[in-house]
């Protein structure tokens, strides 16, 4: 039996693969059960009729988002190295593709909805940088009443399953991060991998992952784009994780596949695709290469009892600079990533480390489109000065770096932080790699390693990125961790508010104190896996104060952007021909 709800997020599918069906026919049940359920639920919707005129707080895309243009130096490249380039690019729309599947549904049938029935260009284009129609930076509300809420388990789950049904459910890959949960015939929960569900896709990218290895000058990397490939189309990606981590002179490079989990607000088990390809800037990255090697040593000076720092992190990683050329899937909903540290699998990190990968270009943008203005809205005039685009650079870049950090498998037998946390593991682990960010910016400013600036601009450029952060709301992992730190902050002094001039001023000796203090608190949280306690700490202080909102609201009136959009593609990088 199939269930439906008004919003178009079913995905009680009918489908046997408990039964044995074989691969193709459960295939096709799986995507004629697909097709049927977002028929039946658009069918099902609560009817809309008023004119979207009448809808007055429906914003605008240039309010919410910044236009930027994905651009890069070619001229270094041979003619195979762009070809590649292009056939990189549409491996990624392949993510693209499959992210809609799993955020929302059909794309295509939702589009061709909203264009018959409204005819209205902006809210095609929010709909379509949201893949779906809830705003990622508002709480994930409706851009209009006939879609309802977002269910918190996406289409990874079916839209009536319960936490507690989960919870009984006896199926041993349930929590993995790459299997669909539905129902078969009798409504019993069920999975299927993901390797089964998005079969022909797959394929597809599979097929010019490996093209496109044909054509790289890097041996190490045309391994790794062969390895990446297989990974896909069986879900087992260790192999193809170690080899990247060792995949470290190409100049070209690309990030893709089911990665991240901030889709699944449910439980924060299943991982969502997208994809990142990108050009990397030899200049910027041999400035960075030294810190990774300095995990260890500040990883024993965790302000921490030592249960809580004895993993040893990875002496392995690196950490580099590049260019964004394409976003795809997860990193281009809503805000947009512009730092990256991978690979999450806990026992590669423990065995290799992981790549710290800085997105220059899409840094800057934000820096000079959303955060300087900011600034001048927030912060106190005579600590102006100290918001640097250096402070911006390196805040972000130790946040990736400060993600080795800590632990990652909690030291009383509750298994890894991010199955003991559930839902709340990414906010906390965002949390934690921000404030152990800014504590790395503080050891290695006094040994010397960091010469550029000093600790106020550090600080100064840290408070007003809470700022920026903070807006992209409670739907995502980085705007509720913004929340928590927001607060912990103004109740341990980290910063004043002047009334008069309505600006924030930070306090450097209490904001010292509050770096050590909200640290150890997440590490303990993280540590002992306490899913009670940090639930308790969210409901208390994941919120947004009266005072805050007010600040909120000078920085939206200010009409400055919440984030970026892109324009991107290979016509964009005159490569429309390079992959035919």
């Amino acid at each position: 039996m199939c269930h439906t709800i008004k919003n178009n997020f079913v995905l009680c599918i009918c489908l046997i693969l408990a039964s044995g069906l074989p691969g193709c026919k459960a295939k096709r049940q799986w995507d004629n059960n697909l097709e049927h359920s977002a028929s039946i639920s658009r069918e099902n919707r609560v009817s809309h009729e008023t004119p979207l005129a009448s809808h007055p707080d429906l914003p605008k895309v240039e309010d919410i988002y910044a236009e930027f243009t994905l651009s890069g130096d070619l001229s270094p490249y041979s003619a195979k190295q762009k070809k590649m380039i292009g056939l990189l690019i549409d491996a990624a729309t392949v993510m693209d593709d499959l992210f809609w599947q799993q955020a929302w549904g059909d794309k295509q049938a939702l589009l061709k909805d909203i264009e018959t029935k409204y005819a209205d260009d902006n809210l095609k284009r929010l709909v379509e940088i949201n893949y779906g129609p809830w705003d990622r930076l508002n709480g994930d509300r409706p851009f209009l009443p006939e879609y309802g809420e977002k269910p918190l388990g996406a289409r990874f789950y079916p839209a009536d399953m319960t936490k507690e049904e989960f919870e009984q459910a006896d199926l041993a890959d349930k929590t993995g991060l790459y299997t669909l949960l539905i129902r078969n015939e009798q409504g019993q929960l069920i999975t299927v991998p993901y390797h089964q569900a998005y079969a022909a896709r797959l394929k597809q990218a599979a097929g010019l992952l490996k093209e496109a290895a044909q054509l790289a000058h890097d041996e190490g990397f045309a391994k790794y784009l062969n390895l990446r490939a297989e990974a896909l189309l069986t879900d087992d990606f260790r192999a193809s994780d170690m080899q990247w981590l060792d995949t470290k002179t190409n100049p070209i490079d690309v990030v893709i596949g089911p990665i991240e989990t901030y889709e699944d607000q449910l439980f924060g088990y299943k991982a969502a695709y997208e994809a990142y390809v990108l050009l990397k800037d030899p200049v910027w990255s041999q400035k960075l290469a030294r810190f990774s090697a300095l995990l260890p040593e500040l990883q024993k000076g965790l302000p921490v009892p030592e249960a809580l720092k004895q993993e040893k992190p990875g002496t392995d990683s690196d950490l580099n600079a590049y260019d964004v050329v394409y976003y795809a899937g997860h990193s281009n909903a809503g805000s947009k990533t512009i730092a990256i540290n991978l690979p999450n699998d806990e026992a590669v990190q423990l065995a290799k480390g992981t790549r710290r990968l800085q997105l220059k270009n899409a840094m800057r943008a934000k820096f000079d489109k959303i955060l300087l203005p900011i600034a001048d809205v927030v912060i106190a005039p005579d600590q102006r000065k100290h918001v640097t685009f250096d402070a911006f650079f390196a805040n972000t870049m130790f946040h990736e770096v400060a993600h080795g950090l800590g632990i990652k498998n909690t030291i009383n037998n509750k298994g890894p932080v991010r199955k003991a946390l559930k839902e709340l593991a990414s906010a906390t682990e965002e949390g934690k790699a921000d404030i152990l960010g800014l504590y790395m910016v503080e050891k290695l400013l006094e040994k010397g390693e960091i010469t550029d600036g000093e600790l106020m601009d550090y600080y100064t450029t840290f408070l007003a990125g809470i700022f920026r952060s903070i807006r992209f709301g409670s739907s995502s992992a980085h705007g509720i961790a913004n929340r928590l730190r927001f607060n912990y902050f103004a109740d341990h002094g980290a910063f004043e508010f002047d009334p008069e001039t309505q600006t924030y001023r930070v306090n450097p000796e209490a904001m010292h104190r509050a770096i050590a203090g909200l640290s150890e608190k997440i590490l303990t949280l993280q540590g002992t896996g306490d899913y009670a306690g940090t639930k308790q700490w969210f409901d208390e202080k994941g919120h947004i104060s009266p005072a805050l909102q007010k600040t909120l609201n000078r920085i939206q009136k200010a009409h400055i952007p919440v984030d970026i959009t892109f324009r991107q593609g290979k016509d964009v990088l005159g490569l429309n021909t390079a992959s035919e």
